[in-house]
């Protein structure tokens, strides 16, 4: 139900009431809720496939002959321009996101990044590698911020931070997958090193037309349009999703009352932007740059060189079942932990994760000279089942506490500065260390890092605990109210 009003001569291009966000909260979880989950959600397998890949292929990479040559400096470089590349992408894309709406960019992202995986299969010298990993994190960081938006935009409150997590934990499926791939890949006895490693990348491609496939169907976000002068199509697809939910389920939905009145823009202006991130929710910007990086930190600098230090130091010829057990924990923990975030709740369950992994990662750096390959595993995958609920928290909270005409676009930013801070150093550092460790063998030096990583968590984890907000079972505009809203009423 909606009502217009055009207005002669203003920025404006109407004005609507409508009850669209409520008539998306009430519906149950229905089958036509999966298609957004496997149409858009997936883009996190794609992620975790490249960057479990990159990680288990070092020893090919460093090779002459088969491979390109890399060091293990470069093997961190190659990570550090990845995700350069996803945080511009991100930026970019992000804001277009914004303005043009979520379908659109969520298919032109995935074109980048097919683009750039496939490119990768070919390259022939370290600086085409660099060029074709910057190319596809473009793209991948452009699918973060358009696919976490459409998701918070399309799930209902209740369920939000359950499948916002979960969703973001299948980043590790695909790692797991990627780590179980390159096994047979990087075996000279099953195929040819100088043509498994580029297949490998190939495998990725492949996964990505599938999505492109699926996501066809999914429907632009109904929030976005109403905003933005469409409420004609919003209102459309909201009828249809509802008639076929109840078509699914055999059930007739109950009306809803609640209603919010909108002045409709084509475009915000990114001043307008800027002022609500930095002046309306400077609590909320604070947090969500903290939460960014401690995560981003964690993750980038011990995964990206985790197979490094495996084969380095711990005399492990084959990575790819060790980061296969650690990417299962990690997955299971989302899975396991992600309902609890909207039973327990946002606060608790974010500081609790935050502290919690930080504190045992500084004992793992502690133990780090009396670990074996096994026991690193084992250690790894207990911090990081906690870990991965929270990390995938991260991207929750920045994409339902600010308000939807700034959604993408804060995602983009609060991803972009806080993987800059520990996607880019963390790599950069932890090549770094292990080059020094190498020399002096010392795997102690690498410990370095992780008391870095640790200390960023669980101070990430305080500032949850004083500026977390409380989002569970709300929905968007009650949480962060649209820029363009005049009034709502219930």
């Amino acid at each position: 139900m909606s009502t217009t009003e055009k207005p002669s001569k203003s920025p404006e291009i109407g004005r609507i009431t409508t009850d669209i966000p409520a008539r998306m909260d009430r519906l149950p979880w229905a089958r036509w809720h999966w298609l957004i989950v496997i149409g858009l959600g997936t883009v996190w397998i794609l992620d975790g496939l490249e960057v479990t890949i990159v990680g288990n292929l070092s020893d090919v990479l460093k090779d002459g002959d088969n491979g390109l040559g890399l060091s293990s400096s470069d093997i961190g470089m190659a990570g550090a321009v990845y995700v350069a590349g996803a945080c511009l992408g991100a930026l970019f894309f992000g804001q277009l996101t914004d303005r043009f709406g979520r379908k659109k960019l969520f298919m032109i992202t995935l074109l980048v990044y097919l683009a750039g995986t496939v490119l990768t299969a070919f390259s022939m010298s370290p600086i085409w590698y660099f060029v074709c990993r910057f190319i596809t994190g473009t793209g991948i960081g452009g699918e973060y911020a358009a696919i976490n938006s459409a998701i918070d935009e399309l799930i209902p409150a209740k369920y939000r931070g359950r499948i916002d997590i979960a969703i973001n934990g299948s980043f590790w499926m695909g790692a797991m997958a990627g780590a179980l791939l390159t096994i047979p890949l990087t075996d000279p006895n099953v195929v040819d090193q100088g043509i498994g490693w580029r297949f490998a990348f190939g495998l990725g491609a492949i996964l990505g037309f599938a999505v492109l496939w699926v996501r066809r169907n999914v429907p632009e976000s109904p929030r976005w349009l109403f905003i933005h002068g469409r409420e004609e199509e919003g209102e459309r697809i909201v009828k249809e999703i509802e008639r076929t939910v109840e078509e699914e389920d055999h059930l007739d939905l109950d009306p809803v009352d609640e209603t919010i009145t909108i002045r409709q823009r084509r475009t915000i202006p990114f001043t307008t932007i800027a002022h609500t991130v930095f002046a309306l929710y400077p609590k909320r910007t604070v947090l969500c740059l903290a939460l960014f990086a401690g995560q981003a930190f964690l993750y980038n600098a011990f995964f990206f060189t985790y197979g490094d230090t495996l084969s380095t130091f711990l005399d492990v010829k084959q990575t790819g079942w060790y980061v296969a057990a650690f990417a299962f924990s990690n997955f299971i923990g989302a899975l396991t932990l992600g309902p609890l975030f909207d039973k327990v709740g946002r606060i608790p369950m974010i500081s609790g994760t935050y502290i919690l992994s930080g504190t045992l990662l500084a004992i793992a750096g502690l133990s780090l000279d009396n670990l074996t390959a096994t026991t690193l595993t084992i250690f790894g995958s207990v911090i990081f089942f906690i870990a991965s609920a929270g990390a995938s928290a991260a991207y929750l909270t920045a994409s339902e506490v600010f308000p939807m005409e700034t959604r993408a676009l804060c995602i983009a930013f609060f991803y972009a500065v806080g993987t800059a801070i520990g996607g880019i150093a963390g790599p950069l550092l932890f090549g770094r260390l292990i080059d020094d460790a190498t020399e002096s063998k010392d795997i102690t030096q690498i410990a370095i890092g992780y008391f870095v990583g640790a200390a960023l968590m669980v101070g990430a984890g305080v500032v949850a605990i004083f500026l977390g907000v409380k989002a569970e079972g709300q929905s968007l505009e009650n949480i962060a109210k649209p820029l363009t809203a005049e009034d709502s009423s219930s």
